[in-house]
């Protein structure tokens, strides 16, 4: 007994024993399988996490168009630069479509422009898809664009027969992303930015051989103040540039800010145009231009030592001051006494035509827009703005995939606006500055540019309709870059019956087509002259002195 006692306490033992082994086992299985589908899950969303490629890619598909009465074959590159920093250490990836006549070879005269949107924070896809490509979308007068289809097709006023266009993206926007452990803040303000794209455009250069091209900057918008530092930054570091075209500029944000009068005064031949425009001037003169000009002597003269009174002003003054406003801008008098001589550009967009239940647009003040209330202060929405969105952005999702051959699984920002991080940094060491500017003036940086380079040509291009760059502000800005009468020359303005995207309008966009053409002309002929335009000439024993072709046909600023 005591034997068969002893055993069934040793078989308990042993089972006691045994149970926590066998247990552990187990759960260290289970663990196991645990980590390895998490490790499976991570491993399949690591391969199919879509991401902007280091090395440089490029699709090139071959075309051709008929456009003023020439045939032109072109290749269409979309592509990626990368961009490194002073190590040589990739910091981005930027996105870009070029368009080249066919049999272009490296070492080519002929002429490159690099284009560009604004924002900051947008994407080029507005110029890319409606100003001077070979293929555009078909846009009219001052309406809504159509949903699906969308009119897209060959665009007869292509800049192909002047110079190769290449359209790029600002980093964050379009397929354009950091690399490595660089972030979008790395590229989101004032000079960054612009380092950002002087690199890329030099890149572009390099790599396709185009050093010896003349080389153009055209922006639009923000893109404005982006190509008045990139054309600084660009002669800094050796790339001379022929032109800098500046579409619908804003170059000097610090008359922008509250409590200065200037930004008023900008704004009131632009309120005049578009007064003019909805017939809401008692005594309207014939042309838009006509009405703009008295706005402008006004503006200059009367309206601007009247607000530089401030409250000192009498009580007889402010009644004179706001009937000639009313008389201009279509507002009523009392309208503009109440606002203290300075309406806000919001309160004049809803105020015009407040009888009508309409509001004007932003971009281009002859759209129209229906508030749901009618007696607001401010428009809901602009209506130039989302007239024309929904087509440019389908229009280009399906032509750079399946046009152009772009394989990507990267979807195409049209902005960055809602991005983690973008809180854009707009702080600007301009040329020669000792200190940053908290609010950027890089009309300092045009101004020294074209002072290095006297050949540097700049054309302001300008619509009558908008209000988000109005033009008087633009004249003022580069009415003050202090430049001697020799780089003055090389300053010209042109006007037109449109908005803040001149090129929508298809009568101002074969006129741009006209004017950018002759542009082209004078810049390329200049840079092949002794003597750059307008510099006197050097008098030489028994030789005559050299005399400047004549000019294009232009405005230049007074």
């Amino acid at each position: 007994m005591v034997l068969v006692a002893s055993l069934l306490l040793a078989s308990a033992a042993a089972h006691a024993d045994e149970t926590p082994t066998t247990g552990k086992p187990a759960d260290s299985d289970k663990a196991t399988a645990d980590a390895k589908f998490k490790e499976s899950i991570a491993s399949e969303t690591e391969a199919g996490w879509a991401r902007a490629p280091v090395t440089e890619a490029a699709t090139t598909t071959s075309h051709v168009i008929t456009a003023g009465g020439r045939v032109m074959k072109y290749q269409a590159t979309a592509g990626t630069l990368t961009i490194r920093s002073e190590d040589a250490k990739p910091t981005a990836s930027v996105f870009y479509v070029a368009y080249t006549l066919a049999g272009t070879a490296p070492g080519t005269r002929r002429p490159i422009t690099f284009f560009y949107n604004g924002g900051p924070g947008s994407s080029s896809v507005w110029l890319h898809m409606g100003s001077f490509a070979p293929m555009r979308v078909q846009t009219g007068g001052p309406e809504y664009i159509h949903p699906a289809p969308y009119p897209f097709g060959p665009n007869p006023d292509t800049l192909l027969d002047k110079t190769d266009l290449v359209f790029i993206d600002a980093i964050g926007t379009g397929y354009s992303r950091p690399l490595g452990d660089a972030t979008g803040k790395d590229f989101w303000g004032v000079d960054q930015d612009a380092d950002a794209f002087t690199r890329a455009i030099m890149r572009y250069v390099t790599k396709n051989g185009r050093w010896n091209s003349p080389k153009f900057l055209f922006g639009e918008s923000y893109g404005t103040t982006r190509s008045a530092a990139v054309a600084y930054q660009l002669q800094d570091r050796g790339m001379a540039l022929n032109g800098v075209i500046l579409l619908s500029s804003i170059l000097n944000y610090g008359i922008e800010q509250s409590g200065y009068d200037q930004g008023y005064i900008s704004y009131l031949p632009s309120y005049a145009a578009t007064a003019w425009y909805h017939k809401r001037l008692a005594n309207p003169p014939a042309t838009v231009e006509a009405a703009v000009a008295s706005a402008r002597v006004f503006a200059a003269g009367p309206y601007a030592a009247a607000l530089a009174r401030g409250q000192t002003l009498s009580a007889a003054d402010r009644d004179s001051i706001a009937g000639q406003m009313s008389a201009l801008t279509g507002l009523s008098a009392d309208f503009i006494k109440r606002a203290n001589l300075r309406v806000d550009l919001d309160r004049f967009q809803k105020e015009l035509l407040r009888d009508q239940r309409q509001t004007v647009g932003r971009f281009d003040s002859r759209y129209t827009g229906v508030d749901a209330d009618a007696a607001g202060s401010s428009p809901d929405f602009d209506a130039s703005d989302t007239a024309i969105s929904g087509a440019f952005i389908a229009t280009f999702s399906d032509y750079v995939i399946h046009e152009l051959g772009y394989k990507t699984e990267l979807p195409y920002r049209v902005s960055a606006y809602g991005l983690k991080g973008f809180d854009w940094d707009w702080k600007h060491k301009a040329a020669g500055g000792q200190y940053p500017q908290n609010n950027p003036n890089v009309a300092a940086d045009l101004a020294a540019a074209m002072r290095t380079n006297p050949y540097l040509k700049v054309l302001s291009l300008n619509g009558y309709y908008d209000m988000a760059t109005p033009f008087f502000a633009t004249e003022y800005d580069l009415g003050h870059m202090m430049l001697e009468p020799a780089q003055q020359k090389n300053l010209s303005f042109q006007y037109y019956p449109s908005g803040h995207m001149i090129y929508l309008n298809p009568a101002a966009l074969r006129q741009l087509h006209a004017d950018l053409s002759a542009y082209y002309d004078d810049a390329v002929a200049a840079a092949s002259s002794t003597v750059p335009s307008g510099t006197p000439a050097i008098a030489t024993t028994g030789r005559a002195a050299h005399t400047p072709a004549p000019g294009s046909r232009k405005m230049n600023i007074p």
